[in-house]
C-alpha cells in the first residue's frame, strides 16, 4: 500500500489536493468569517495576517518533509520575495480605493474576488514562464535583464499615480456595458429592464485585476531565479497572495511610515535579476540569497522607521 508521501509523487494528486485546499480556505474565509460586509479594522487585519503567515509556514514544513531542506528553503525564499513585492500592491490598492471612493465595508469583497482572479492569472504566467525556460533556456537571461531594468526603474520612479481612465480594459467595459452612477450595496452587477448592468464596484474590481497583471509580470520572473520547480513557485505565490488582503487592512493606513521600502524592493528585484544573469556560470547559494533578500528588506524598513522621508511641499508653497 502506498504511503502518503508516495501518493504525493503523483502530480495530479499533488496539484489537485493543493488547489482543493486553497478553495476550501477561501470558501471558509468569505463564507464563514467574512460573510457580512463590514469594515476591517487594523486589529482584525493584523490577526488574519498572522494567521495566513502561520498557514504558509506550516505548509513550508510540509515542503521540507516532502522534498528536503533545499526545497523548504526555496519555498521560504520565494514566499519572502513574493510577500515583499506584494507590499507595493497594497499602496496601489489604497490609491485605487481612494480614487473611486470605495466604502470601507466593501473593500474586502473586492480584494477577495480580485485575488481569486490573481491566483488564476499567476498560475497561467507560471505555466508560460516554465514552458519558455524549458524550451528556450536563454529566456532566463531576458527575465534577468528585465528584472534589473524594473528594479532600477522602481528606484528612480516618483510616487505612483493611478489613472483608471487610461486602463484599456476599463475603456472596453464602459463601451459595451452600462455602469450605474452609484454603488449598489456590495453588488458587482444587477438587472435593469431585463439587461445586466455593472456597478462602480465592478469597475474597481477590473482595475484591481488588471493592476495585478502588471505586478505579476515583475514578480513571477523573480521567483524563477530561486527555483524551477513549478509547484514551489506556484504555492509560494499563492500563500503570498492569500495573505495580501489581511496585510492591506493591517498596514494600509501606515504606508506613509515606509518611505524607503520602495528602494529595498528595487534592490531586491535588481539582485534577483543579476542572480539570473550569472546563473549560467555561477550559482548563488539559496541560504545566501535568503540572507541578502531578507537583509535588503529589513534595512529598507528600519531606514523608513529611523529617517522620515521629507514630504513634498505643495506647489503654492515653493
Amino acid at each position: 500500500m502506498e504511503t502518503f508521501w508516495e501518493l504525493l509523487e503523483n502530480k495530479y494528486i499533488l496539484w489537485g489536493g493543493f488547489n482543493i485546499l486553497v478553495l476550501a480556505m477561501l470558501a471558509l474565509d468569505l463564507g464563514v468569517f467574512h460573510k457580512k460586509d463590514h469594515r476591517i479594522s487594523v486589529k482584525e487585519g493584523l490577526v488574519w495576517s498572522v494567521i495566513w503567515i502561520i498557514v504558509a509556514l506550516i505548509f513550508n514544513v510540509f515542503v521540507y518533509f516532502w522534498h528536503g531542506s533545499e526545497a523548504g528553503l526555496q519555498f521560504f525564499t520565494g514566499y519572502l520575495i513574493e510577500r515583499a513585492l506584494s507590499i507595493d500592491n497594497i499602496f496601489v490598492f489604497l490609491l485605487i480605493f481612494t480614487y473611486f471612493g470605495v466604502p470601507d465595508k466593501y473593500q474586502y469583497k473586492v480584494l477577495f474576488w480580485g485575488i481569486l482572479g490573481a491566483l488564476v492569472m499567476r498560475g497561467l504566467f507560471i505555466a508560460l514562464g516554465a514552458f519558455l525556460i524549458s524550451m528556450f533556456h536563454w529566456v532566463i537571461y531576458i527575465f534577468g535583464a528585465f528584472l534589473v531594468y524594473t528594479g532600477i526603474k522602481m528606484g528612480l520612479a516618483g510616487d505612483s499615480k493611478i489613472e483608471p481612465e487610461k486602463n484599456p480594459f476599463l475603456k472596453f467595459i464602459r463601451k459595451y456595458m452600462p455602469i450605474t452612477k452609484n454603488y449598489v450595496g456590495g453588488r458587482f452587477f444587477l438587472k435593469r429592464l431585463g439587461k445586466t448592468v455593472g456597478t462602480p464596484l465592478f469597475v474597481v474590481l477590473v482595475v484591481v485585476e488588471t493592476t495585478d497583471v502588471v505586478f505579476a509580470v515583475d514578480s513571477i520572473p523573480a521567483i524563477f531565479a530561486i527555483t524551477r520547480d513549478t509547484f514551489i513557485i506556484y504555492t509560494s505565490n499563492v500563500f503570498a497572495i492569500l495573505g495580501l488582503r489581511a496585510l492591506y487592512f493591517a498596514i494600509a493606513g501606515l504606508m506613509n511610515m515606509f518611505g524607503y521600502l520602495k528602494y529595498g524592493l528595487s534592490a531586491i528585484l535588481s539582485y534577483v535579476g543579476v542572480k539570473m544573469l550569472i546563473s549560467g556560470f555561477y550559482k548563488i547559494n539559496d541560504l545566501v540569497s535568503l540572507g541578502i533578500i531578507g537583509g535588503l528588506l529589513a534595512i529598507s524598513i528600519f531606514a523608513s522607521m529611523i529617517w522620515k522621508k521629507p514630504e513634498e511641499k505643495p506647489a503654492d508653497q515653493l
